[in-house]
């Protein structure tokens, strides 16, 4: 009996250690189908290689006489298709556009999501596409994960000329937290919850550490400009976190920090001002004169 009572406890946390990091990072489900031609757009669907071999699939949209691209970066769940509206105001502006699905989500070959640490190279990968296609300067769009990313690769690809984040996770332990409150909804044990589930999600991946981590090196950016975009209501991301991660930023980040926002919706609580400030700081610093 004994036996049975010390062992039972064990078996549980072991259990729920197990499927709760299973459920962080199981291949995702797609969003419902759709597509440029959706929003009156031609395009190409396109497939290239992430550097461990993957095969990422997306959409490549031109711009006529076009050399400036914008990479677009989705989030965590879901897929490209649901990002479909950036496309025509993006590519009015006289961008070409390049969207694709990280591993394990949508288009994209993998089975292992890991929230940003190998996500990194498939955003690398799409950036040796878009120079294939002729781009001569580059701008990465990144939604929530998708900005946690982008900020962590420009900071070590210089190829990346320009950045916009929009609801990055600074922390991938709050990221977590935050979904778990969401989901469940979880007053208490969040926290911890999250630190296991990340923890055996590291182990079973044989890796140190998980997720992107922006944190620590979006200082190395600079000069380039970023365009950080977050709202003060946002679950995922607490605020003290945006004020260390625009602190480490430096004098090349422009802020947009919106009250009564909460986790990506800012282009619904301000749709005309949320394409104004990105086409235009896209313009700015993506200009091929320079």
């Amino acid at each position: 009996m004994f036996y049975i009572l010390f062992t039972l406890p064990i078996l549980l946390f072991f259990l729920i250690a197990y499927f709760g990091s299973t459920y962080l990072i199981a291949r995702r489900t797609p969003d419902p189908a759709t597509s440029p031609k959706d929003v009156g757009l031609d395009f190409e669907d396109v497939s290239f290689q992430s550097s461990d071999g993957l095969k990422l699939g997306g959409w490549y949209v031109p711009a006529i006489d076009s050399t400036r691209t914008i990479i677009v970066c989705s989030g965590a769940n879901g897929s490209i298709d649901s990002d479909v509206n950036v496309l025509p105001w993006l590519h009015d502006a006289g961008f070409n556009v390049l969207m694709f699905d990280w591993r394990a989500h949508g288009r994209s070959a993998g089975s292992i999501v890991s929230l940003g640490y190998y996500e990194r190279y498939d955003l690398i990968a799409a950036i040796e596409f878009a120079k294939a296609k002729g781009a001569h300067k580059i701008g990465v769009l990144g939604f929530s994960m998708g900005g946690s990313i982008a900020l962590s690769v420009a900071a070590s690809d210089p190829s990346i000329d320009a950045v916009v984040a929009d609801s990055a996770f600074v922390d991938v332990v709050s990221a977590v937290k935050g979904g778990l409150i969401e989901r469940l909804p979880l007053a208490l044990g969040a926290d911890t919850l999250a630190h296991l589930f990340l923890l055996t999600a590291s182990f079973r991946l044989g890796v140190r550490g998980f997720g992107a981590d922006p944190l620590s090196t979006i200082d190395r950016i600079a000069p380039r400009p970023m365009l950080l975009l977050y709202g003060d209501r946002d679950p995922f991301v607490p605020s003290v976190e945006i004020d260390q991660l625009i602190a480490r930023a430096g004098t090349s980040a422009e802020v947009w920090r919106v009250p009564e926002a909460a986790h990506r919706n800012l282009h619904e609580l301000r749709s005309a001002e949320y394409r104004t400030k990105i086409v235009r700081f896209f313009d700015r610093n993506l200009d091929t004169r320079s």
